[in-house]
């Protein structure tokens, strides 16, 4: 009797050592060059991210930052500054004026899905639903997901198709997952 409890002690202490080792190698994901950490929220990640200048200025001129730093949960596909450098010249400029607010609000929540959605969970729809799925946006907007080998594209009401390049970004308040182009609403 006292050798089972002694080896029930020895395993849940092996348990222990286990699961603290398990999170000290937690992954860490890289994000524009600086760490993601789950722990903080959407904004206080992105604005550590030198790929995503122009989206956090975006989120600033357009007043989001309280609604994107608050419990959520959120999903945000996040244009890298790359994606938004493919716009026609002087988009961003344009959008970024503060006579343009209600329209960079309406591009910025078309990124942002209520709740939190990680990859697995989108290929899983994608199949469920014979090859996309469409999802609604904050902006009350849909977009399209599929899936080709294993990459996962969006295609915006415009047509237009973006790419998941980083997927499962965890944020305290949800996920993030970095894309190769901006995705524009139809209104």
């Amino acid at each position: 009797m006292n050798s089972v409890i002694r080896l029930i002690g020895v395993l849940s202490v092996w348990a222990i050592l286990l699961t603290s080792f398990s999170f000290a190698q937690e992954k860490k994901i890289m994000v524009g060059g600086a760490v993601m950490y789950p722990s903080k929220n959407i904004i206080e990640n992105l604005a550590n991210s030198k790929q995503h200048t122009t989206l956090v200025a975006a989120i600033k001129a357009a007043g989001l930052v309280d609604t994107l730093s608050v419990a959520g949960p959120f999903t945000v596909f996040a244009p890298t500054d790359q994606a938004f450098n493919k716009l026609p010249e002087g988009t961003v400029k344009l959008l970024l004026k503060p006579e343009n607010k209600e329209a960079l609000t309406k591009v910025i929540t078309y990124h942002v899905l209520p709740g939190k959605i990680n990859v697995l969970e989108i290929v899983s729809m994608i199949k469920k639903n014979g090859g996309s799925f469409k999802v609604n946006t904050m902006q009350n907007g849909q977009l399209t997901l599929i899936q080709k080998g294993k990459n996962i594209f969006i295609t915006d009401e415009k047509g237009g198709i973006s790419r998941i390049t980083t997927a499962d970004v965890m944020q305290g308040n949800g996920v993030i997952h970095i894309i190769n182009t901006v995705l524009i609403p139809k209104n």
